[in-house]
């Protein structure tokens, strides 16, 4: 049953390009981003603008991106887009891809050219400065294809018996030791908040405090498995229930999605303020 969006009164989703027959342009056009304010997820989570518990970013890698140079002549290229944490807007992925087709019949001078357009309208849609990286050689292979450290969480022997998200799998979730460790899935789903198709992801849960248990940890992780939300906002939900219901000294969580349209949108929010992950990408993107 596809769930209401509780977002509903507060901003009209329905104008996103998200859900809808949508004419694929292939002239450069910026007006085709569209931005989603975060402050909407936040309100449910009561996270203040002024007072965000943690850093991190939006990391995406393009996988499809094309233009004319100035002869005509086609030009390829990847790349990788960091949308800070704290900016206003998440960037909606349709539209994000509905943009970049915009360049397929566009001339560009450069590379570089590309590259400043991207980073300033990007910035512009997130209302924060966005990092853009592109890489025009594709035999100069950068990938760097495995998984997560630690250990995972998907072969623990539980029964399931409901998938409707709720943290109160993770009451009592403590120990009394204190530890280490880095724990992921694969078995994260959820539905995108418009469309209710699924997305397919794997989390990372890396952290300093009293150990969970793995067992209430994974039963909570599944439990998103019907819940509608974007990706980046199921990320900042994960770590707010981790950091309400554990003690931890400090957290990292990291999703990796699978790629749709040629992105893949990679989520990370964490107590530590160093700008840096391991863009690892794992089989199933």
């Amino acid at each position: 049953m596809t769930q209401k969006s509780p977002y509903d009164q507060a901003f009209a989703l329905q104008n996103l390009s998200l859900g809808k027959a949508t004419e694929y342009k292939s002239i450069y056009d910026a007006s085709l981003l569209q931005g989603v304010p975060r402050s909407l997820n936040r309100k449910e989570l009561a996270l203040s603008a002024d007072n965000l518990p943690f850093f991190g970013f939006d990391l995406w890698n393009i996988y499809e991106l094309s233009w004319l140079n100035s002869k005509g002549k086609p030009v390829v290229a990847t790349g990788v887009v960091k949308v800070p944490f704290d900016s206003d807007n998440l960037i909606e992925s349709k539209s994000f891809k509905l943009y970049l087709n915009s360049f397929n019949q566009t001339k560009f001078s450069s590379l570089d050219d590309v590259q400043k357009t991207l980073t300033a309208d990007l910035s512009k849609c997130a209302n924060k400065a966005v990092s853009v990286e592109l890489n025009g050689n594709l035999d100069k292979f950068a990938d760097k294809l495995g998984t997560f450290d630690g250990t995972c969480l998907d072969e623990l022997d539980i029964e399931i018996d409901n998938y409707q998200l709720t943290a109160n799998y993770l009451q009592g979730i403590c120990s009394a030791v204190t530890v280490t460790e880095t724990l992921y899935s694969h078995l994260l789903k959820s539905n995108c908040l418009i469309t209710s198709q699924p997305d397919w992801g794997t989390v990372e849960i890396s952290y300093t405090g009293k150990k969970l248990d793995r067992e209430k940890l994974l039963r909570y992780l599944i439990s998103f498995r019907q819940h509608n939300e974007f990706h980046e906002q199921c990320v900042e939900r994960i770590y707010c229930d981790i950091m309400k219901f554990a003690q931890i000294d400090s957290l990292s969580v990291y999703a990796r999605y699978t790629r749709r349209g040629g992105l893949d949108i990679n989520p990370l929010r964490t107590t530590e303020n160093s700008g840096v992950i391991n863009n690892l990408r794992l089989l199933r993107q």
